[in-house]
Protein backbone atom coordinates (compact mmCIF):
# COMPACT_ATOMS: atom_id res chain seq x y z
CA UNK A 1 0.00 0.00 0.00
CA UNK A 2 1.02 3.39 -0.62
CA UNK A 3 1.01 5.23 2.80
CA UNK A 4 0.01 8.66 0.50
CA UNK A 5 -3.20 6.62 -0.06
CA UNK A 6 -4.26 6.22 3.58
CA UNK A 7 -7.68 7.73 4.15
CA UNK A 8 -7.56 9.01 7.50
CA UNK A 9 -11.91 9.97 7.35
CA UNK A 10 -11.54 6.01 7.84
CA UNK A 11 -8.96 5.52 10.15
CA UNK A 12 -10.96 8.58 12.16
CA UNK A 13 -14.17 6.12 12.19
CA UNK A 14 -12.00 3.03 13.09
CA UNK A 15 -9.82 4.62 16.16
CA UNK A 16 -13.78 5.76 17.44
CA UNK A 17 -14.93 2.40 17.44
CA UNK A 18 -12.28 0.63 18.79
CA UNK A 19 -12.49 3.41 21.71
CA UNK A 20 -16.42 2.84 22.04
CA UNK A 21 -16.23 -0.57 21.66
CA UNK A 22 -19.11 -1.59 19.82
CA UNK A 23 -20.45 0.35 16.17
CA UNK A 24 -24.18 0.94 17.92
CA UNK A 25 -22.00 2.96 20.71
CA UNK A 26 -19.92 4.59 18.12
CA UNK A 27 -22.61 5.78 15.78
CA UNK A 28 -24.50 7.48 18.46
CA UNK A 29 -21.52 9.29 20.00
CA UNK A 30 -20.76 10.18 15.62
CA UNK A 31 -24.19 10.41 14.52
CA UNK A 32 -23.57 8.25 11.52
CA UNK A 33 -25.32 4.75 10.32
CA UNK A 34 -23.82 1.52 11.68
CA UNK A 35 -23.70 0.63 7.82
CA UNK A 36 -21.63 3.62 6.75
CA UNK A 37 -19.42 3.15 9.44
CA UNK A 38 -18.75 -0.22 8.80
CA UNK A 39 -18.41 -0.08 5.14
CA UNK A 40 -15.61 2.63 5.68
CA UNK A 41 -13.99 0.41 7.90
CA UNK A 42 -13.89 -2.15 5.38
CA UNK A 43 -12.70 0.16 3.19
CA UNK A 44 -9.78 0.90 5.13
CA UNK A 45 -9.04 -3.09 6.26
CA UNK A 46 -9.30 -3.33 2.41
CA UNK A 47 -6.12 -0.79 1.47
CA UNK A 48 -4.11 -1.72 4.49
CA UNK A 49 -4.89 -5.08 3.74
CA UNK A 50 -4.73 -5.95 6.94
CA UNK A 51 -8.21 -7.12 8.81
CA UNK A 52 -8.41 -4.82 12.02
CA UNK A 53 -11.88 -6.34 14.27
CA UNK A 54 -11.81 -10.23 14.30
CA UNK A 55 -15.67 -10.77 13.88
CA UNK A 56 -15.71 -14.36 14.48
CA UNK A 57 -17.10 -13.83 17.90
CA UNK A 58 -19.57 -11.53 19.72
CA UNK A 59 -18.80 -8.34 19.55
CA UNK A 60 -15.60 -6.77 18.12
CA UNK A 61 -12.25 -7.74 19.19
CA UNK A 62 -9.26 -6.05 17.67
CA UNK A 63 -6.85 -8.48 15.89
CA UNK A 64 -2.90 -7.82 16.42
CA UNK A 65 -2.81 -4.98 13.30
CA UNK A 66 -6.03 -3.83 14.82
CA UNK A 67 -3.97 -2.65 18.13
CA UNK A 68 -0.88 -1.84 16.21
CA UNK A 69 -3.10 0.68 13.80
CA UNK A 70 -5.33 2.24 17.13
CA UNK A 71 -2.08 2.82 18.61
CA UNK A 72 -0.69 4.84 16.14
CA UNK A 73 -4.27 6.43 15.08
CA UNK A 74 -4.26 8.01 18.71
CA UNK A 75 -0.39 9.44 18.18
CA UNK A 76 -1.73 10.79 14.89
CA UNK A 77 -4.74 12.67 16.06
CA UNK A 78 -3.43 13.41 19.37
CA UNK A 79 -0.56 15.47 17.27
CA UNK A 80 -3.23 16.63 14.53
CA UNK A 81 -4.90 18.39 18.12
CA UNK A 82 -1.33 19.64 19.25
CA UNK A 83 -0.82 21.19 15.63
CA UNK A 84 -4.26 23.30 16.06
CA UNK A 85 -3.55 24.47 19.53
CA UNK A 86 -0.15 25.51 18.73
CA UNK A 87 -1.52 27.63 15.96
CA UNK A 88 -3.93 29.29 18.09
CA UNK A 89 -1.00 29.86 20.60
CA UNK A 90 -2.98 27.24 23.11
CA UNK A 91 0.63 25.67 23.81
CA UNK A 92 1.35 21.74 23.24
CA UNK A 93 -1.14 19.17 23.87
CA UNK A 94 1.07 16.49 23.41
CA UNK A 95 0.93 14.39 26.42
CA UNK A 96 1.35 10.94 27.72
CA UNK A 97 -2.26 8.91 28.04
CA UNK A 98 -2.01 6.08 29.99
CA UNK A 99 -5.88 4.32 30.56
CA UNK A 100 -5.64 1.99 33.80
CA UNK A 101 -8.27 -0.68 34.28
CA UNK A 102 -8.73 -1.50 38.18
CA UNK A 103 -10.76 -4.45 39.79
CA UNK A 104 -13.56 -3.58 42.10
CA UNK A 105 -12.03 -6.43 44.14
CA UNK A 106 -8.19 -4.62 44.78
CA UNK A 107 -8.32 -1.79 47.45
CA UNK A 108 -8.08 1.72 45.96
CA UNK A 109 -6.01 2.75 48.49
CA UNK A 110 -3.83 0.27 47.30
CA UNK A 111 -4.34 1.04 43.44
CA UNK A 112 -3.93 4.84 43.79
CA UNK A 113 -0.67 4.60 46.02
CA UNK A 114 0.72 2.58 42.57
CA UNK A 115 -0.30 5.23 40.62
CA UNK A 116 0.04 8.27 42.30
CA UNK A 117 4.16 8.65 41.63
CA UNK A 118 3.17 8.16 37.79
CA UNK A 119 0.77 11.31 37.78
CA UNK A 120 3.40 13.44 40.09
CA UNK A 121 6.26 11.78 37.89
CA UNK A 122 4.19 12.92 34.20
CA UNK A 123 2.44 16.19 35.14
CA UNK A 124 0.83 16.50 32.09
CA UNK A 125 -0.27 12.82 31.93
CA UNK A 126 -3.98 11.97 31.23
CA UNK A 127 -4.97 9.28 33.10
CA UNK A 128 -8.17 7.51 32.83
CA UNK A 129 -8.85 4.84 35.56
CA UNK A 130 -12.10 2.24 35.13
CA UNK A 131 -13.15 0.19 37.47
CA UNK A 132 -14.72 -3.00 37.14
CA UNK A 133 -15.42 -6.90 37.04
CA UNK A 134 -11.47 -8.89 36.13
CA UNK A 135 -13.43 -10.59 33.00
CA UNK A 136 -14.92 -6.85 31.68
CA UNK A 137 -11.61 -4.93 32.35
CA UNK A 138 -9.38 -7.88 30.76
CA UNK A 139 -11.74 -7.95 27.91
CA UNK A 140 -11.36 -4.20 27.11
CA UNK A 141 -7.83 -4.65 27.67
CA UNK A 142 -7.22 -7.03 25.27
CA UNK A 143 -9.66 -4.76 22.56
CA UNK A 144 -7.36 -2.15 22.98
CA UNK A 145 -9.56 0.00 25.08
CA UNK A 146 -7.24 -0.07 28.13
CA UNK A 147 -3.24 0.36 28.60
CA UNK A 148 -2.92 -2.35 31.63
CA UNK A 149 -4.80 -4.24 33.87
CA UNK A 150 -4.46 -3.83 37.76
CA UNK A 151 -5.77 -6.98 39.44
CA UNK A 152 -5.25 -9.12 42.94
CA UNK A 153 -5.49 -12.31 40.39
CA UNK A 154 -3.59 -13.11 37.42
CA UNK A 155 -5.08 -12.80 33.78
CA UNK A 156 -6.12 -16.74 32.84
CA UNK A 157 -4.82 -18.57 29.95
CA UNK A 158 -7.82 -18.57 28.63
CA UNK A 159 -8.02 -14.97 27.16
CA UNK A 160 -8.56 -14.82 23.50
CA UNK A 161 -5.21 -13.24 23.62
CA UNK A 162 -1.73 -13.60 25.01
CA UNK A 163 -1.52 -11.43 28.17
CA UNK A 164 1.65 -10.91 30.68
CA UNK A 165 1.23 -10.85 34.59
CA UNK A 166 3.85 -8.56 36.00
CA UNK A 167 3.52 -9.64 39.63
CA UNK A 168 4.28 -6.00 41.97
CA UNK A 169 4.31 -8.02 45.24
CA UNK A 170 1.59 -9.01 48.02
CA UNK A 171 0.52 -7.38 51.05
CA UNK A 172 -0.09 -8.65 54.64
CA UNK A 173 -3.12 -7.83 56.12
CA UNK A 174 -3.92 -6.23 59.54
CA UNK A 175 -7.34 -6.57 60.89
CA UNK A 176 -8.83 -3.42 62.09
CA UNK A 177 -11.67 -1.81 63.87
CA UNK A 178 -12.86 0.97 65.78
CA UNK A 179 -10.69 2.18 69.34
CA UNK A 180 -12.98 0.45 71.77
CA UNK A 181 -13.48 -2.71 69.58
CA UNK A 182 -9.40 -2.54 68.76
CA UNK A 183 -8.76 -2.54 72.54
CA UNK A 184 -11.47 -5.47 73.52
CA UNK A 185 -9.82 -8.22 70.74
CA UNK A 186 -6.17 -7.35 71.36
CA UNK A 187 -5.63 -9.47 74.13
CA UNK A 188 -5.33 -12.80 72.70
CA UNK A 189 -5.67 -12.17 69.23
CA UNK A 190 -5.78 -13.72 67.07
CA UNK A 191 -8.23 -16.61 69.10
CA UNK A 192 -9.91 -12.94 69.92
CA UNK A 193 -11.60 -12.91 66.44
CA UNK A 194 -13.72 -16.49 66.98
CA UNK A 195 -16.98 -15.22 67.01
CA UNK A 196 -16.10 -11.99 66.00
CA UNK A 197 -18.09 -9.33 64.07
CA UNK A 198 -16.53 -10.05 60.44
CA UNK A 199 -16.37 -7.28 57.19
CA UNK A 200 -14.89 -9.04 54.39
CA UNK A 201 -14.22 -8.87 50.55
CA UNK A 202 -17.00 -10.46 48.30
CA UNK A 203 -16.84 -14.62 48.40
CA UNK A 204 -15.63 -14.57 44.90
CA UNK A 205 -12.77 -12.14 45.24
CA UNK A 206 -8.66 -14.11 45.54
CA UNK A 207 -8.33 -12.06 48.73
CA UNK A 208 -11.58 -13.75 50.34
CA UNK A 209 -10.30 -17.22 49.57
CA UNK A 210 -6.90 -16.09 51.12
CA UNK A 211 -8.72 -14.85 54.42
CA UNK A 212 -10.89 -17.70 54.52
CA UNK A 213 -7.86 -20.25 54.48
CA UNK A 214 -6.12 -18.12 57.16
CA UNK A 215 -9.36 -18.65 59.25
CA UNK A 216 -9.53 -22.15 58.56
CA UNK A 217 -5.45 -22.42 59.57
CA UNK A 218 -5.86 -20.85 62.55
CA UNK A 219 -8.94 -22.96 63.25
CA UNK A 220 -11.00 -19.71 63.87
CA UNK A 221 -14.89 -19.78 62.63
CA UNK A 222 -15.75 -16.71 61.60
CA UNK A 223 -19.17 -14.68 61.98
CA UNK A 224 -19.15 -12.80 59.06
CA UNK A 225 -21.96 -9.91 59.77
CA UNK A 226 -21.60 -8.18 56.21
CA UNK A 227 -19.36 -8.86 52.25
CA UNK A 228 -18.49 -6.08 50.35
CA UNK A 229 -16.79 -5.50 46.60
CA UNK A 230 -15.61 -2.01 47.75
CA UNK A 231 -12.75 -1.85 50.00
CA UNK A 232 -13.59 2.00 50.96
CA UNK A 233 -17.29 0.63 51.90
CA UNK A 234 -15.85 -1.77 54.12
CA UNK A 235 -13.87 0.34 56.08
CA UNK A 236 -16.58 3.23 56.22
CA UNK A 237 -18.77 0.15 58.31
CA UNK A 238 -16.04 -0.98 60.33
CA UNK A 239 -15.38 2.87 61.03
CA UNK A 240 -19.27 2.66 62.07
CA UNK A 241 -19.02 -0.13 64.68
CA UNK A 242 -20.48 -2.70 62.33
CA UNK A 243 -17.07 -5.15 62.76
CA UNK A 244 -13.60 -5.88 62.01
CA UNK A 245 -11.75 -5.37 58.86
CA UNK A 246 -9.15 -6.72 57.07
CA UNK A 247 -6.64 -3.70 55.57
CA UNK A 248 -3.73 -3.99 53.11
CA UNK A 249 -0.28 -3.22 55.78
CA UNK A 250 0.91 -1.45 52.59
CA UNK A 251 -2.20 1.69 52.69
CA UNK A 252 -2.46 0.68 56.82
CA UNK A 253 -1.13 4.67 57.56
CA UNK A 254 -3.45 6.31 55.44
CA UNK A 255 -6.61 3.95 56.44
CA UNK A 256 -6.14 4.82 59.79
CA UNK A 257 -6.02 8.59 59.46
CA UNK A 258 -9.07 8.67 56.74
CA UNK A 259 -11.38 6.06 58.56
CA UNK A 260 -10.15 6.20 62.36
CA UNK A 261 -9.66 2.44 62.96
CA UNK A 262 -6.86 0.92 64.96
CA UNK A 263 -5.05 -2.29 64.33
CA UNK A 264 -6.79 -5.97 66.73
CA UNK A 265 -3.37 -7.47 66.02
CA UNK A 266 0.16 -7.60 64.19
CA UNK A 267 0.07 -7.70 60.34
CA UNK A 268 -0.65 -11.65 58.95
CA UNK A 269 -0.41 -13.61 56.24
CA UNK A 270 -3.82 -13.62 54.58
CA UNK A 271 -3.01 -11.03 51.98
CA UNK A 272 -3.51 -10.96 48.40
CA UNK A 273 -1.03 -10.64 45.39
CA UNK A 274 -0.94 -7.66 43.28
CA UNK A 275 -0.20 -7.92 39.54
CA UNK A 276 -0.02 -5.35 36.36
CA UNK A 277 -1.41 -7.21 33.95
CA UNK A 278 -0.44 -5.85 30.04
CA UNK A 279 -0.73 -7.10 26.67
CA UNK A 280 3.20 -6.80 25.99
CA UNK A 281 6.19 -8.57 28.02
CA UNK A 282 8.38 -5.30 27.78
CA UNK A 283 6.45 -2.60 29.21
CA UNK A 284 6.75 0.00 27.12
CA UNK A 285 4.96 2.62 28.48
CA UNK A 286 7.15 4.91 30.62
CA UNK A 287 4.59 5.71 33.31
CA UNK A 288 4.44 1.53 33.86
CA UNK A 289 8.29 1.88 35.36
CA UNK A 290 7.35 4.55 37.73
CA UNK A 291 4.79 2.39 39.27
CA UNK A 292 6.71 -1.03 39.07
CA UNK A 293 9.30 1.18 41.11
CA UNK A 294 6.66 2.05 43.60
CA UNK A 295 5.53 -0.76 43.74
CA UNK A 296 8.66 -2.33 44.96
CA UNK A 297 8.92 0.33 47.63
CA UNK A 298 5.43 -0.42 48.64
CA UNK A 299 5.08 -4.08 49.08
CA UNK A 300 8.43 -4.07 50.32
CA UNK A 301 8.15 -1.93 53.04
CA UNK A 302 5.51 -4.35 54.69
CA UNK A 303 6.93 -8.21 53.52
CA UNK A 304 9.06 -7.74 56.81
CA UNK A 305 6.44 -7.13 59.04
CA UNK A 306 4.64 -10.73 57.83
CA UNK A 307 3.33 -13.14 60.65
Amino acid sequence: MNPTHLNYHHLRLFWEVARAGSLRAASARLHLSQPTISAQIKALEKSLEEPLFDRTGRGLKLTPGGRLVMECAGEIFSLGTEMVRSLHGMGSARNLRLNVGITDSLPKLVAWRLIRPAVRAFPNLQLSCVEGHAQELLGSLAGGRLDVVLSDEAAPSSLPVKAFNHLLGESPVVFCATPLMAKKLGLGFPGSLKDAPMLLPASRTAWRHEIDRWFDSHRIRTRVVAEFDDAALMKTAAADGLGVAPIAASVLDEAIERYGLKPVGRPVKCGFPCYLITLERAMRHPALAVITAEAKEVFSSTSSRRS
